[in-house]
C-alpha cells in the first residue's frame, strides 16, 4: 500500500506544483475595486455636517433646531481580533466657532462590511464591494430582529450644491402605515470622501379611537445630517 500511495504522489505531483503556482499568481482583490473609498478609514479625516433636527414630545410639545456636527477620526487600535477598529470623535457647534464635545462611535471593516459602534448597538450601514441591489441585514451584528437595507445603483448625488460623481445611496427603511408609524431612513456615501448624507425619520401617529387615522404626530424624531465640508488634519 505505501509502494502504491508513494507512486501515485510521484505522479500527481507536478500537478500539484501546478495548481500551487495558479493560485500563487491569484491576486488579491484590492480595497479600491471593493468600494472601501466609500468610507475611508483613516486617522486625522474629519466631516461637518449641518444638522436640521425636530423632536416631537406630544401633540402640541415639538422642538426643532439646526446645528452642526464635526466628526473626526482621532485615533485607531487592534481590537482581540486583530482588526483596526478606528475611534471617531463627535463635537457640536451652533456657529462652527466654538465645539462641544458630543459622543463617540467607531468604525471597523469585518468579513467586507463596515460595522459602526455607535449608543452601544452595531449597524452595518454599508457592504463591499459596493453594487446596486445589493441587501443585507443591517442588525447583522446586534439582537434586534431583522432589518433589510438595501443599495442603489452608484451615481452623481448633489448635497449642499455639491455634487459628488460617484456616490451610492442606502436605503434602510420606507414605511408609513399611515395609521401608527412612520419610520424613513437612508444614508449617502460618495466615493473617496464618506458619508454625505443621513436621514432618520421615526414617528408615531396618535392612535387614540378619536385620532386614528388622522396621521397627527405623537411622539418621534427627524434627523437630517448633510455633509459641508471634509478633510483630513495633519
Amino acid at each position: 500500500m505505501s509502494y502504491t500511495y508513494a507512486t501515485r504522489m510521484k505522479k500527481l505531483f507536478p500537478f500539484l506544483m501546478i495548481l500551487l503556482c495558479f493560485a500563487c499568481e491569484q491576486e488579491p482583490v484590492e480595497p479600491v475595486e471593493l468600494g472601501y473609498e466609500y468610507m475611508p478609514l483613516e486617522e486625522g479625516r474629519f466631516w461637518v455636517y449641518g444638522v436640521n433636527e425636530t423632536v416631537v414630545y406630544g401633540e402640541d410639545d415639538i422642538e426643532s433646531s439646526y446645528f452642526f456636527y464635526q466628526d473626526h477620526i482621532s485615533h485607531s487600535y487592534l481590537n482581540q481580533e486583530g482588526r483596526l477598529v478606528y475611534t471617531v470623535s463627535r463635537s457640536k457647534s451652533s456657529d462652527q466657532l466654538s465645539w462641544e464635545s458630543h459622543s463617540t462611535y467607531t468604525l471597523q471593516i469585518k468579513n467586507n462590511a463596515l460595522i459602526r459602534l455607535q449608543d452601544n448597538l452595531n449597524k452595518i450601514p454599508l457592504v463591499f464591494p459596493v453594487a446596486s441591489a445589493s441587501l443585507w441585514d443591517g442588525n447583522a451584528y446586534n439582537v434586534f430582529p431583522i432589518d433589510d437595507y438595501q443599495m442603489q445603483t452608484p451615481g452623481p448625488f448633489t448635497i449642499e450644491g455639491n455634487t459628488y460623481n460617484n456616490a451610492v445611496k442606502i436605503i434602510q427603511q420606507e414605511e408609513d402605515d399611515l395609521i401608527t408609524i412612520r419610520d424613513n431612513r437612508f444614508e449617502v456615501y460618495a466615493f473617496g470622501v464618506g458619508m454625505i448624507e443621513q436621514y432618520i425619520e421615526t414617528l408615531t401617529y396618535c392612535s387614540r379611537n378619536d385620532c386614528l387615522g388622522e396621521q397627527i404626530i405623537e411622539s418621534g424624531r427627524l434627523s437630517h445630517l448633510e455633509l459641508i465640508t471634509h478633510g483630513k488634519y495633519q
